[in-house]
């Protein structure tokens, strides 16, 4: 029946769509909210939680994810986003990443391909959580839920594949695909800026065969989707706005270097450490009384260390740590010229020299949702989906980075909160002994956990937002 009902709404007219719709989606959410969806999820997820892995080491992750698209008959190629500024900040070869695609295997030139995204890597953060699945990584843990956004992008591959997109030939030759990106190196790694660089987007290197079709994987992405779970809504609301949704992200280190010596004679040094405490106190002028009161940017300083531990002795050299935060990149850029400025001034002025350095080698846009495509199309698809029938629009945006700004600022795109705060009470003894595990703690904490029960809502969001944004292609193309 879900076969049919695809057809009809890929072939119906305009006036007649809204019944289709109705139904086709109705049967797609059973599909995804079924038992066996479920199972699939859950337990792909919680594999891929006792095995996290740190930006560009992805290994064993990338491999549970292919094996899981080779069960599920998903071609895919991998190799992807090779760490390019490999350092000690950022060891690792890269090239974990995996692109699948489902859809009819040859292709027309004209078709749209529809992407959706989920990241990989892990966070350096000892687990606190005690379940049958904790981390078997020490120190590593998914702390930031990437987990669960790869557990629902395979879900919805698996959902995908049931529908059969490539299974009726002279429908689906004017359809176009889905691509399924599974990108490492997001927690400052750039993974996703890497991937695009590697023709993600593109489709890159084009050919033509067969009659002027062109295989599925070398279509242009049209249309970019991307979610991620948010502890701090609760469980089932999904939240998102048109614009500027999460901030454009930059680190940054300052190394003050001048003359150290004993700390009885500082005549006879060039002391950089009141010099770092004046770098402190002028940076955090400039978000006041640089940037306009109607914009928004952070400048934080983050760590301060210089000398070894003696109590007696005036370190040659500090080191400051800090990150900056804006929600266009302009301002971001402007605040990071104007730290230079300001570091290499004041440093000179007392006669000190300053390194500035960049750990993070590519800084971050701001993740802006397109106006157009969230009005027109995701918002309402997301809208059904959402345990309150609405998107939670009406949010600020944040101050935290997501490197799906890259795709984002290339393709007209929505990125989504799937809020995933279920238990509101702290941690505590249940009446069977059994402990109950908190899921409003914060990202990046050691006590992070996810409501499981939330995660088929991804896998619906995923499908809907393919199947519908497929339909809209094909439509601009006849």
């Amino acid at each position: 029946m879900v076969k049919s009902l695809l057809k009809e709404f890929f072939t119906c007219k305009d006036e007649d769509r809204k019944e289709v719709e109705t139904k086709l989606f109705c049967e797609i959410s059973k599909m995804c909210n079924s038992k066996e969806v479920k199972n699939f999820v859950v337990s792909t997820r919680r594999e891929l939680h006792k095995v996290p892995e740190l930006m560009y080491q992805e290994s064993k992750t990338s491999q549970i994810v292919q094996s899981k698209l080779k069960e599920l008959d998903v071609p895919y190629s991998t190799g992807w986003s090779k760490n390019i500024h490999q350092s000690k900040e950022m060891p690792g070869k890269g090239g974990f990443g995996v692109v699948g695609h489902v859809g009819k295997k040859m292709q027309s030139p004209n078709n749209g391909c529809v992407l959706l995204r989920a990241d990989m890597d892990a966070l350096p953060v000892n687990e606190e959580v005690e379940s049958d699945f904790k981390s078997s990584h020490e120190g590593c843990m998914h702390a930031c839920g990437h987990d669960t956004h790869m557990a629902m992008l395979l879900g919805a591959a698996k959902v995908l594949k049931e529908l059969g997109l490539e299974d009726d030939e002279e429908l689906m030759k004017d359809v176009g695909s889905v691509r399924l990106m599974f990108q490492p190196a997001e927690e400052g790694g750039a993974g996703a800026k890497r991937m695009r660089e590697e023709g993600v987007l593109s489709g890159l290197p084009r050919s033509t065969e067969n009659n002027g079709l062109i295989p599925q994987e070398q279509l242009q992405v049209k249309h970019a989707y991307g979610m991620h779970v948010w502890p701090t809504l609760p469980s089932g609301v999904i939240a998102s706005r048109p614009g500027p949704l999460m901030a454009a992200a930059c680190q940054f280190n300052a190394f003050i270097n001048g003359v150290g010596g004993h700390a009885a004679m500082p005549h006879l040094t060039v002391d950089p450490v009141p010099v770092a405490c004046t770098l402190i106190s002028n940076l955090q002028t400039l978000v006041s009384r640089v940037i306009s009161p109607l914009e928004t940017g952070v400048v934080s300083i983050t760590y301060f260390h210089g000398g070894d531990g003696a109590y007696n002795v005036i370190p040659k050299e500090v080191e400051l740590r800090g990150t900056i935060r804006a929600l266009s990149t302009d301002i971001l850029l402007d605040l990071r010229n104007r730290i230079e400025k300001i570091c290499q001034g004041i440093s000179e002025a007392n006669n000190c020299t300053v390194t500035i350095g960049y750990p993070m080698p590519d800084y971050y846009p701001p993740t802006i949702n397109d106006p157009e495509l969230y009005h027109e199309l995701s918002s309402k698809v997301a809208s059904r989906i959402s345990v309150e029938k609405k998107v939670r629009d009406d949010i600020l945006p944040t101050m935290g980075g997501e490197d799906f700004s890259f795709i984002a600022e290339s393709v007209p795109s929505t990125f989504f909160w799937l809020g995933t705060g279920g238990t509101p009470s702290p941690c505590c003894p249940s009446e069977d002994g059994h402990e109950e595990k908190k899921t409003d703690y914060g990202l990046h904490h050691p006590k992070f956990a996810v409501d499981e029960d939330v995660l088929t809502k991804g896998v619906e969001l995923h499908v809907s937002l393919a199947i519908e944004t497929l339909r809209k292609i094909m439509k601009e193309q006849q």
